[in-house]
């Protein structure tokens, strides 16, 4: 079989087998409706809109193409998951519409555990609207205490243009910043139409000169890892290494770490330290006390 055979071949048993799932009463239809003939829907039912014929088609592994609305009416008809609806999308060689419906965004307790076990490699995870949504110590240490920041600010893109202290941790910031700026693009681009996104970059286009100067260049960047230097208040100039990691069970979800270089493994470990003693308390204080006021990004949740 060709690939594009075996696509439809694959199409076909996983739409069977969710139809199996759900008999004609879970959609409104009276019991004595067959299985085959619920999606010959007349005007007004359950299911309008989903053609019976190009429904069978489809299970017939006919070389047809279907819309993004027909798909998303067939995924409510079987009662798709989440994931289920995208490997229906995905079978189908259609891209889902991206729901715009605020939905909140969390790790797992077990998840928070694993962070917390990495002492000396700072690291957080990211939504897919750059929010942080968990972090470690080290991470507390090394760029600012995320428990002090309210949770309606921390979000990545918003810190770098609106904190002073990550902009003075960064050495040559201006091109980090472009580049983050670019990766961030990248996101936005994949969750076009997403009105909470939308309203954040208008929000960092107001706060940020630099954002608003580097945003309409539409570049883009992909996460990835590489290696910077640093200029941290307390041990000076570090080189650490950084990597980005898909959650396999939230792909949305990204984890991202840093591993100072052999150089710099000293000095980590001194900043974490301090941080234990209250010292990086201290300094996140001192430095709220002298940044500018930020206006808050509103809640994503």
């Amino acid at each position: 079989m060709t690939h594009d055979e075996i696509r439809r071949h694959e199409l076909s048993d996983f739409l069977r087998t969710r139809r199996a799932r759900i008999s004609p009463a879970d959609i409104g239809f009276p019991a004595a409706h067959r299985r085959r003939t619920w999606f010959a829907a007349r005007r007004g039912s359950p299911v309008a809109g989903m053609s019976a014929t190009w429904y069978t088609w489809l299970e017939q592994r006919r070389p047809i193409s279907v819309s993004r609305g027909m798909l998303d009416n067939l995924a409510r008809v079987l009662q798709l998951n989440p994931v289920e609806r995208i490997q229906l999308f995905r079978l189908a060689r259609r891209e889902p519409a991206i729901d715009s419906t605020p939905q909140r965004e969390a790790i797992s307790p077990r998840f928070q555990r694993m962070l917390d076990q990495s002492d000396i490699m700072p690291s957080f995870v990211m939504g897919r609207r750059w929010d942080v949504l968990g972090w470690n110590r080290a991470a507390r240490a090394f760029f600012l205490d995320f428990e002090q920041v309210p949770s309606d600010e921390r979000n990545l893109a918003w810190l770098l243009f609106t904190h002073p202290a990550l902009r003075s941790l960064l050495v040559d910031w201006s091109t980090r910043a472009q580049d983050t700026v670019a990766r961030f693009r990248a996101d936005y681009g994949r969750y076009a139409g997403d009105s909470h996104f939308v309203q954040l970059v208008d929000r960092l286009n107001a706060v940020g000169p630099e954002f608003a100067q580097w945003w309409p260049r539409h570049d883009v960047l992909p996460l990835s890892e590489g290696c910077a230097q640093y200029n941290h208040p307390l041990v000076g100039r570090m080189v650490v290494d950084h990597m980005t990691f898909s959650v396999v069970d939230n792909p949305e979800l990204r984890v991202v770490a840093w591993l100072p270089e052999a150089s710099s493994m000293k000095k980590m470990r001194r900043i974490i330290a301090a941080f234990r003693g209250g010292a990086g308390v201290r300094r996140v204080s001192s430095i709220a006390s002298t940044a500018r006021p930020a206006r808050r990004v509103q809640s994503l949740e």
